[in-house]
């Protein structure tokens, strides 16, 4: 049976019921509709004992979700709307309610697997990448800071890899996704079609260990030492420093990646990230999470980042402030503010800012 709507593509098919993110061209960002869609979807087929096993993929061949659809946020910022709060709520949900989802939840991260696409797949109970994965929270690079619980899943990554990937931005693949807990089992690429097939008739785990394959080597292992090292320092100017002061060349380019993304956002990165840690919930932390990123989306350099990367694709982001010293604790502390719409409240009530 197939339903759902041209951007999400819903049908079932023996005791499995599949969720195709249908945008291919935009290699299947999230919108609102999207984002309502798939939830209605998890609602039915939660009651329907028909359906055992739910499965997300992304159409096309460039990868399951690049994230939200920053164009229209950018648009929403400009004109000082409402639209990308109200997405983010709904999103935000959805991102909590597949943790929680009583059912096998198979997410196929082949390909570009980025922002919100990390949100409505890494949080499932079952998540698949392939060697084609590229596994990111890029939002630093926009002016923004890691949203649909991103500091959950990266403040819980070994030692301080998930700092690292939080600040850069920086896409992983298959090992280093495995390594850093944001997947659990890599299947290539090629098999993804006969894993499909099979997880119409057989349990979920049965048919993924059937094509479960050991990766190659990433890179995130052995490069541990000198990240662990250097983002236990206390700001990020003093990580910055770290990093160029370790002599070891790869260190060196990721402080220099560094300084070409947004200050505030930079800051604003890590002490969310560490704010996060200290919370003991998804939900907690999605709250926190939706005050940042409604205290961003007022700042100038959202509008500036999504400028530059997408829309005018210059590559030449002029942040304000331009340089980390010029953050002020004050800057930070209107991050951690209740939004003028009120908190998400998926937890209850947090601290004040």
């Amino acid at each position: 049976m197939e339903s759902g709507t041209p951007d999400v593509l819903l049908r079932t098919e023996g005791r499995a019921g599949f969720v195709t993110l249908n945008r291919p061209r935009a290699i299947n960002a999230l919108t609102h509709t999207m984002v309502l869609a798939v939830d209605r979807a998890l609602t039915a087929w939660e009651h329907d004992p028909a359906v055992t096993t739910i499965v997300i993929e992304g159409a096309g061949e460039r990868g399951l979700c690049a994230g939200g659809d920053i164009r229209a946020i950018h648009d929403d910022a400009r004109a000082a709307g409402t639209a990308s709060a109200a997405f983010w709520r709904d999103e935000y949900r959805l991102n909590a309610r597949i943790a929680r989802y009583p059912k096998p939840y198979v997410a196929l991260m082949d390909g570009i697997v980025m922002g919100g696409g990390v949100g409505v797949s890494a949080h499932g109970s079952v998540r698949v990448v392939t060697e084609r994965s590229r596994v990111a929270m890029p939002e630093t690079g926009i002016g923004f800071v890691p949203d649909v619980g991103g500091t959950y899943l990266l403040g819980r990554a070994p030692g301080e890899l998930g700092t690292h990937l939080a600040l850069t931005g920086s896409p992983i693949g298959a090992a280093d996704a495995l390594l850093t807990g944001l997947a659990d089992h890599v299947v290539p690429s090629a098999e993804l079609p006969a894993l499909a097939g099979d997880l119409t008739r057989l349990p979920a785990d049965e048919a993924v260990s059937r094509h479960t394959v050991t990766p190659p080597p990433g890179v995130l292992a052995e490069q541990r030492e000198w990240i662990d090292a250097c983002y236990l320092a206390e700001t990020v100017e003093a990580i910055v420093e770290r990093l160029f002061d370790t002599g070891v060349p790869a260190a060196k380019e990721t402080a220099t990646t560094l300084l070409a993304k947004s200050p505030t956002a930079l800051k604003a990165t890590l002490a969310t990230l560490r704010r996060s840690r200290a919370l003991g919930t998804l939900e907690e932390v999605l709250d926190l999470e939706f005050r940042v990123s409604c205290a961003a989306l007022t700042t100038p350099d959202l509008v500036e980042g999504i400028r530059a990367q997408v829309v005018d694709k210059d590559r030449d982001p002029h942040w304000t402030p331009s340089t980390l010293p010029e953050v002020s604790a004050a800057d930070l502390t209107r991050f951690f503010a209740p939004p003028p719409g009120g908190d998400l409240g998926l937890a209850g009530t947090l601290p004040p800012a």
